[in-house]
């Protein structure tokens, strides 16, 4: 298992970055895909069509998202945390994603830089 964290720039107000991540309307036109979220604890999501899958755990409006992510029979929780950051040029989105099956984790990390905060980037660019 591995963990993985990073900082991403994106040119939007941690609102809209919060709602572009949470918004099922939105999620699909940053994504392209038809996306299942809402920003209730203890609901499932799925984004990509499916390619992604888990619960969602903590909500705090424009500043904080917590989910599990599901990973086949994987005992140990993988957790993904995203902190919205008010910055100079917009947001400062902290990521941080924990327990990645080793299998996965290049695939996942590519994922978070291109298909995620790649896609996130260009949408408000």
């Amino acid at each position: 298992m591995k963990d993985y964290k990073k900082y991403y720039l994106l040119p939007a107000e941690p609102e809209d970055v919060y709602m572009a991540l949470t918004n099922p309307v939105s999620i699909e036109i940053w994504t392209g895909e038809q996306a299942e979220m809402t920003a209730k604890p203890d609901s499932e999501f799925s984004l990509w069509e499916g390619s992604i899958q888990g619960r969602n755990i903590e909500f705090i409006e424009g500043k904080k998202i917590v989910q599990q992510w599901y990973f086949g029979d994987q005992e140990a929780e993988s957790i993904v945390t995203i902190k919205l950051h008010p910055d100079k040029h917009g947001t400062s989105a902290e990521l941080k994603h924990t327990n990645i099956p080793d299998e996965d984790y290049e695939d996942i990390v590519e994922g978070w830089n291109t298909a995620y905060f790649g896609s996130l980037e260009e949408f408000f660019s």
